[in-house]
């Protein structure tokens, strides 16, 4: 069995329960510790890491999709996770490889050129020219692959180790028609990747 495939089935095999936030009165809380008021956001708790490139912690930072770390995914050599998540929604070859080599904000906001962004109506997404249905089994293994193969940074690896608290998300979207990943579909890959890094490591 391949990497990924060895991830795979220990990720359809983890026993992971998304914990629901509470919203108070325009604050947000993760089990009973504040995440977010009207003033700032709180990057870590005592139970939680929360994940975003824009908040204060390089452990959230360097575990952000949009943070730039060099890896190969499928042959194609790529700058982040993120440049991949906005790639996909171009079914050109030549316009997604170009994609692939943003990071950061910039392969964020690279979204805003895609004057064809029907992929939330169809459900299609695209891996070189090839469509993929977005609610497909094909399509939760991808994501599967894009975490392993990001492993393969030493420094992803390494932040994802740093912490044995809960990886949090929680500005992430709840509806797949909305978002190419989830709050949901983003925190079991970290949750479970870190987890399968660790009882392999042993």
């Amino acid at each position: 069995m391949t990497k990924r495939e060895k991830y795979t089935e220990f990720r359809k095999n983890y026993k992971f329960e998304m914990p629901e936030l509470k919203i108070i009165d325009d604050c947000i809380y993760f089990n009973d510790e504040l995440v977010e008021d009207l003033e700032q956001k709180y990057p870590e708790g005592e139970t939680y890491l929360d994940v975003g490139y824009k908040l204060k912690n390089s452990k959230s930072k360097v575990l952000s999709n949009l943070f730039p770390m060099q890896f190969t995914f499928k042959g194609k050599k790529v700058n982040s996770i993120e440049g991949i998540m906005q790639g996909i929604k171009y079914q050109d070859i030549k316009t997604q490889n170009l994609v692939l080599k943003y990071s950061g904000m910039d392969a964020y906001h690279i979204r805003a050129c895609n004057e064809n962004d029907f992929w939330g109506e169809t459900g299609i997404l695209y891996w070189q020219g090839k469509p993929i249905d977005r609610h497909s089994e094909e399509y939760q293994i991808f994501i599967d692959e894009i975490f392993i193969s990001a492993l393969s940074n030493p420094l992803y690896e390494r932040a994802l180790l740093s912490s044995d608290k809960y990886i949090l998300h929680h500005i992430g979207r709840d509806d797949p028609k909305e978002t190419v990943l989830t709050r949901y579909e983003y925190e079991l890959r970290l949750n479970s990747l870190r987890a399968f890094v660790s009882q392999n490591n042993k």
